[in-house]
């Protein structure tokens, strides 16, 4: 079976691993702040927080904003469930708005028209590594008087005129799973161009233990001693994993370029067949593609899948609107609420796209689903 996606493990990425696990630091040692640099490099120079999961990425982000119970965070049903999941651990209520059709994204007027006075974060979603319109979702933050989190699971290496994802907006949040644009295994990072938000980062991905002495409310109870005043959680992700990113993020270039020939294949053999939309780019975007959604027939859509999936090519389906899931059901959200997110859902696949593919593979995948669709 072709996967969708998948990892790139080269020897110097081996060799990397293996020289952390033979160094006297496993965890909390030199090659995590060495791995944070080289994420804030690729982030325009924010500061970076490595975390264990893209998902505690975004526990972290939306503790850094200060999010409790009782405050709206208004985002995109168009995305996997942790995007709310991990501000509804903090007590949040989402309130969901519609996406624009052309690229997936959450729709800027739509985020606007949802805000309430009790929004305290918009989190928009960079979908399929296209990036959102960031200054567009910071001037409403701003006059809601909220922060603008940007979820960038499936970004890191987009830029937006010019700019790298993860300077454009408040606190932006990656992913390093396998199939994402390099990987940790598993991991992820916050990063942010505000130090006093850094530092909320820092201390909720560490336990909230407070080792600075002069921030101590007992600093003369011994050498040992640490304090929480503030509740976190252990997401420190060890050296082992960290040096494995520094090697992979080291690619990070060769990686968008491949990732972007892959698109542009498909974008020439797909373009102007009737049953087929492709995916939209805007003005100003350099995605870092981490996938290829293509969109076909609803009423087909299923069993086109199907048959790929029994020709042995792995498409996926990103993703189910997040309002759709039982938990958020349970809490009254009804289906019908963002018709172009619902459509975009039932229209979409993902077509393999990994920097690994090769042309002859990607050949295969146009031929197979030009056959099935019909041109």
């Amino acid at each position: 079976m072709l996967p969708y996606g998948r990892q790139d493990i080269e020897p110097e990425d081996v060799e990397a691993v293996v020289a952390a696990l033979k160094s006297d630091w496993l965890t909390t040692g030199p090659e995590v702040a060495k791995f944070e640099s080289a994420i804030s490099e690729a982030a325009g120079g924010a500061h970076a927080t490595a975390v264990t999961s893209g998902t505690a990425a975004l526990h972290t982000a939306y503790a850094a904003a200060g999010i409790r119970p009782g405050d709206e965070v208004v985002s995109t049903p168009m995305t996997f469930v942790a995007t709310q999941s991990t501000a509804c651990q903090h007590g949040a209520k989402i309130v969901f708005a519609d996406i624009d059709p052309e690229t997936g994204n959450l729709d800027p007027k739509a985020a606007e028209a949802a805000v309430t006075p009790k929004t305290t974060a918009i989190a928009a979603v960079d979908y399929a590594g296209h990036p959102v319109d960031a200054p567009e979702f910071q001037r409403i933050a701003k006059e809601a008087g909220a922060l603008y989190v940007e979820d960038a699971a499936h970004s890191i290496g987009s830029t937006l005129n010019g700019v790298p994802v993860g300077q454009l907006a408040d606190l932006t949040t990656f992913s390093f799973f396998p199939t994402k644009n390099l990987t940790t295994a598993e991991g992820g990072a916050v990063v942010t161009p505000r130090e006093d938000l850094a530092a909320r980062a820092r201390n909720f991905k560490g336990l909230g233990l407070v080792r600075d002495r002069e921030k101590m409310r007992m600093p003369d109870e011994g050498p040992w001693h640490q304090e929480v005043h503030e509740f976190g959680l252990n997401y420190r992700l060890p050296d082992v994993l960290c040096a494995l990113g520094t090697s992979q993020i080291a690619r990070l270039g060769a990686y968008k370029a491949r990732r972007q020939e892959i698109h542009d294949r498909y974008n020439a053999a797909f373009q102007g067949n009737p049953n087929l939309t492709l995916p939209g780019v805007k003005e100003g975007a350099s995605p870092m593609w981490h996938l290829y959604p293509l969109r076909v027939e609803a009423e087909r859509r299923r069993a086109i899948f199907e048959e790929l999936r029994n020709r042995g090519i792995g498409v996926q389906v990103n993703y189910i609107p997040s309002y759709w899931h039982p938990v958020f059901e349970d809490m009254g959200y009804k289906r019908g609420m963002c018709p172009n997110a619902e459509q975009f859902y039932r229209q979409e696949i993902s077509l393999p796209l990994f920097a690994t593919l090769t042309d002859s593979q990607a050949d295969m995948v146009i031929e197979n689903v030009l056959e099935i669709v019909g041109e």
